[in-house]
């Protein structure tokens, strides 16, 4: 279990953990939400009446199970049906290659539940053997036959579609959206900022690249506060990036007016989580795909700024070195910050030393 001690002077205090992951997050680091619906009325009915939604949301294992199972089962509702019929019409007890004059046999050869089902196999998937075969004198057999066949190319066009519309939806391209593990607050220009990166690692770009964040605090009595705040790109002044091909860092500036100000001071023990969503649209497409991220306290590392990951190549190109690209370095102190008055505080974790950090009170607080 991790030990914080916090030393102002010569005054020793124990404190709660710093930055400590006390709680289960709400979004996970890959975007699944974690919060369970209990006793909603009506569930089952709702997901039913969304069995396309219920589809698109499934494993692929789930998914070629439901589609198998379908085919089997519409063949053997329909080889039940031309078993009945050949029975209610008399063909299982007479010799097919000689049937009595007075008799028109439905299918011929169908003696059995098993040369039913095949029957019903080769209607549905228009094989044709031709040992097989319904008799034209026989109504009943030409209107099982035409029902099963319409019954079947509509099954056939939904799974068609629902394989198709799973493999194309937008949710697959934000698999490649990554973002950094842990957050930074850095000081640019002697002001706070914290700061997260997001890269696209295929070389398709993305468009109209649109940031937001949520802030999630849980209060006292039990309930999520919900506060947005906003993060810019460098002097990017729209709210859209227009091209997203290399690593993108995103600037959130912690003003005595910013909710996250107090929250990552060091004397704030409230649990905390940050939810950041990016959209952006697929060029060759033109869909919407999403992708999101949280961040916990324990997450945020205060002065510390990633690793450069832009370097040139020998012909003089860019490249991007993307094991840079979750490292984080920590920040010395510069002349500027220390002209401005601060608390230093000597912060042990587990009993070992680790550098002083400064909160600036006229940055991080009123």
């Amino acid at each position: 279990k991790m030990r914080t001690e916090v030393i102002e002077g010569n005054n020793t205090k124990p404190s709660a953990p710093l930055l400590a992951q006390r709680y289960p997050r709400m979004v996970t680091k890959d975007g699944h939400s974690t919060l369970q619906m209990d006793g909603a009325q009506g569930k089952g009915l709702a997901y039913l009446k969304d069995a396309w939604g219920i589809l698109m949301d499934m494993r692929w294992r789930w998914m070629m199970l439901v589609f198998s199972a379908s085919f089997v089962l519409h063949w053997l509702v329909f080889a039940v049906l031309w078993y009945l019929l050949a029975e209610m019409n008399g063909d299982l007890d007479i010799d097919h290659d000689s049937p009595p004059e007075n008799h028109t046999i439905c299918v011929k050869y169908i003696t059995s539940f098993t040369a039913a089902f095949s029957f019903s196999l080769e209607t549905q998937l228009t094989i044709g053997y031709g040992t097989m075969f319904p008799s034209g004198d026989c109504p009943s057999a030409i209107a099982l036959l035409a029902i099963q066949m319409v019954l079947g190319l509509m099954l056939e066009a939904f799974i068609t579609g629902a394989f198709v519309a799973k493999i194309a939806r937008p949710k697959n391209r934000a698999l490649s959206i990554r973002f950094t593990y842990s957050a930074v607050v850095t000081h640019r220009e002697g002001k706070p900022y914290l700061m997260f990166q997001v890269a696209n690692t295929r070389p398709s770009p993305l468009t109209s690249v649109r940031i937001s964040a949520v802030l999630y605090e849980e209060r006292e009595n039990g309930q999520l506060y919900q506060t947005s705040v906003d993060f810019h790109l460098d002097s990017i002044t729209s709210e859209d990036c227009p091209f997203f091909i290399f690593p993108l860092t995103y600037y959130h500036s912690l003003t005595p007016s910013s909710p996250l100000a107090i929250l990552l001071q060091r004397e704030a023990h409230h649990h905390f989580e940050l939810v950041v969503f990016l959209s952006a649209t697929q060029e060759g497409t033109g869909e919407t795909c999403q992708r999101r991220t949280s961040y916990l306290p324990s997450e945020i590392l205060l002065h510390h700024h990633f690793a450069s990951m832009l370097a040139r190549g020998a012909k003089g190109e860019y490249q991007i070195k993307m094991e840079n690209f979750d490292k984080t370095i920590p920040e010395l102190p510069t002349a500027d910050s220390k002209s401005s008055k601060r608390t230093d505080m000597e912060i042990r974790i587990n009993g070992q030393h680790i550098d002083s950090f400064q909160i600036c009170e006229t940055r991080l607080a009123e």
